[in-house]
């Protein structure tokens, strides 16, 4: 693939979503702080920058799994409706079990490791935003962004919404991802990067790979959705708005 070290690291994903996995192996984020140019990401994270482009470049441009399809293209319903039956339903899956091992596991090993009833906490706080968050999309947003798209399609103008512009409701889902992403990066950083300690039981072991599973299928869900649905549905809201005048 061709890409530039002064392109944005979400432009790279964009364009060629296989690079999404060698973002996360170099742990650059791609997707709240996708904004930062390649250079710039990788002097953060202490990359060597010819290390990251050698691994870009060689980035498989097959399509191994469905959140690598070529969404910048898709119609945005199809795109709201893998969304939610992929993400939404894994953090509908996940969140509550790993927020019982999370006491589980602070019950038992707190009096040795006392960061685990602050990752126990902590991980409540963020499955309770994301059940409201995601109540949110498919009940409002996502909705309405298939009807708009619909109705551009059609030669139609987008339906009114009490919202106004879809930027509205946009920009309070920006907030909570930015609001998701820095409370998991307090679990990682009390989790150690997620290295269970010596002694970790298997259900702690348990806790921290799921835990390291569902950040990583978060940074995913939220790429998606900022990166993609998001500026699109914004940008074909101002397109039918100019065309109707």
């Amino acid at each position: 693939m061709r890409f530039s070290v002064d392109q944005s690291v979400r432009e790279i994903a964009i364009e060629n979503p296989a690079t999404v996995r060698i973002f996360e192996s170099l742990g650059i984020d791609y997707c709240c702080g996708g904004a930062k140019s390649l250079r710039d990401a990788c002097g953060r994270v202490k990359v060597p920058l010819e290390r990251a482009v050698e691994l870009l470049a060689s980035a498989n441009t097959d399509v191994a799994d469905a959140d690598d399809a070529p969404w910048k293209d898709s119609a945005l319903a199809d795109l709201a409706t893998h969304i939610v039956g992929r993400h939404h339903a894994f953090v509908r899956r996940e969140a509550p079990r790993l927020e019982t091992l999370a006491g589980k596991v602070a019950d038992k090993h707190a009096n040795r490791h006392p960061e685990l009833p602050q990752i126990r906490n902590v991980f409540a706080a963020i499955a309770q935003e994301l059940s409201a968050h995601m109540m949110k999309e498919e009940n409002l947003l996502f909705p309405y962004i298939s009807q708009m798209e619909s109705a551009v399609v059609a030669g139609d103008p987008p339906p009114p919404a009490f919202f106004g512009s879809v930027q509205n409701p946009i920009a309070r889902m920006l907030a909570d991802h930015d609001d998701a992403g820095e409370l998991l990066g307090q679990i990682r950083t009390l989790a150690g990067g997620f290295q269970p300690p010596d002694d970790a039981c298997p259900s702690y072991r348990g806790l921290y790979h799921g835990l390291e599973e569902f950040e990583r299928d978060l940074h995913r869900h939220i790429h998606l959705e900022n990166n993609i649905l998001f500026p699109r549905a914004v940008n074909l809201e101002r397109e039918s708005r100019v065309g109707a005048r």
